[in-house]
């Protein structure tokens, strides 16, 4: 992995995203072994992957990073500048009931206080993360505490999914499906409650200065991503008028405008 990676910092590239089904548990299939790269012993564990990563002096974004203890070893390298202040981490539901049935041994009470410990270490921390509702079993009760969870951990970037029946999935035997609209009605009031914790955040930004990667010039201007912004699921931010890039610049920019997921900002 730190080859490929260094080659392509070398050929250019200026993120690389982290993509594994567990990316928390990296290493533990290989118990951790120590390798050797660039003449160096590296073990096989986050926290070291992360700080070869960071020697290529380009972008580097985590993703799929279920909330296990060992990634709280990596949260001071995000405060130190040297990986993206950024996890996405799928939390999928916050009712230790449906959480159990998910096979998920997370608690909301743990994951919140887990939360609070990673912005206290690093205010920076974009939390992405995503929500299953109409999960089989999933009552109000259950829903009303993802709700509250949501209210409570004012993450700053969230999808949600309706349950969706797999044939020979364990999940259809463990309880009567909800009906498709109760399942839809409710990830449309996840997301809008979602949205107005993700208006208040970004419009906390105004006026603040960002560095941004640009991904696009287009006949209205600079189209670029700041650290909080994974590409193609995340807000972009825009800066309209700004012809002088090109794909792949840094730029330092003052973001005068915020909607529901996306930033506006002129070059400084």
């Amino acid at each position: 992995m730190l080859a490929e990676a260094e080659n392509l910092a070398r050929a250019g590239v200026k993120e690389i995203l982290v993509i594994s089904q567990d990316t928390s548990a990296y290493g533990v299939d290989l118990k951790y072994r120590t390798a050797f790269w660039g003449g160096k012993p590296v073990k096989s564990r986050l926290k070291e992957l992360c700080e070869a990563l960071a020697s290529f002096g380009i972008w580097v974004r985590l993703h799929y990073v279920y909330p296990y203890p060992s990634v709280d070893d990596v949260i001071p390298l995000m405060a130190e500048g040297k990986i993206l202040p950024y996890l996405d981490v799928p939390f999928q539901h916050a009712s230790p009931k449906i959480l159990k049935a998910m096979k998920r041994p997370a608690s909301a009470e743990n994951t919140l206080e887990r939360i609070a410990k990673w912005r206290e270490i690093c205010p920076e921390i974009v939390i992405r993360s995503t929500f299953i509702t109409g999960f089989p079993g999933e009552t109000e009760e259950d829903f009303d505490q993802l709700i509250q969870f949501l209210e409570d951990a004012k993450l700053d970037r969230v999808g949600a999914f309706a349950y969706s029946p797999v044939e020979g999935a364990k999940a259809n035997e463990l309880g009567e499906l909800l009906p498709e609209e109760i399942r839809e009605d409710r990830r449309r009031w996840l997301m809008q409650v979602q949205e107005d914790i993700s208006a208040d955040k970004l419009a906390a930004k105004i006026d603040t200065v960002i560095q941004v990667l640009v991904d696009e010039v287009d006949e209205e201007g600079t189209i670029a991503r700041s650290k909080a912004d994974a590409p193609e699921i995340d807000g972009l931010v825009y800066l309209d008028g700004h012809f002088d890039a090109q794909p792949g610049d840094f730029l330092q920019v003052k973001v005068i405008d915020a909607d529901h997921h996306d930033l506006y900002a002129q070059v400084v």
